[in-house]
């Protein structure tokens, strides 16, 4: 596959500067795959698992909020929060899932349980993430 330049930004740092065969991300209204030559485009993030495939190797991050733009062959993605699988914090994410479930449990004010959902819809695409710590070659892949 013809690669193409790939940053991802967020609040916290660079994460990747590089060259990427294809990026797999969540949007606000679904998921998209960027390749080299992608239109140009740009879209909300949703809440999901990203995929990048560089060098050969898949790599999968948990992937919440932000912006993907595509300009002139160029990528850029700049998330709210970016984390790659093998640094999730399964044990974290699942004490703020147990946490916020309390909170909803509690009959908490309507604004508490507006944020208790929403970490826990974090704690969710995090823990799922965390199962894909593993590189994949993306030809073995069956779709």
């Amino acid at each position: 596959m013809m690669p193409f330049s790939l940053k991802i930004v967020t609040p916290d740092g660079l994460f990747f500067d590089g060259q990427a065969e294809q990026l797999i991300v969540r949007t606000s209204t679904g998921d998209i795959g960027i390749m080299a030559r992608h239109m140009n485009y740009v879209a909300p993030l949703g809440m999901g698992r990203a995929v990048v495939i560089a060098d050969g190797k898949r790599r999968n991050a948990a992937c919440i909020g932000g912006m993907v733009t595509v300009m002139n062959g160029e990528v850029t993605l700049m998330p709210t929060t970016f984390e790659w699988a093998e640094d999730i914090d399964v044990e974290r994410a699942e004490k703020s899932f147990q946490k916020a479930s309390k909170i909803i449990e509690e009959n908490a004010s309507e604004t508490d349980v507006k944020l208790a959902k929403a970490k826990i819809s974090r704690a969710m695409v995090r823990k799922g993430v965390a199962k894909y710590r593993i590189d994949i070659d993306p030809n073995s892949m069956n779709h």
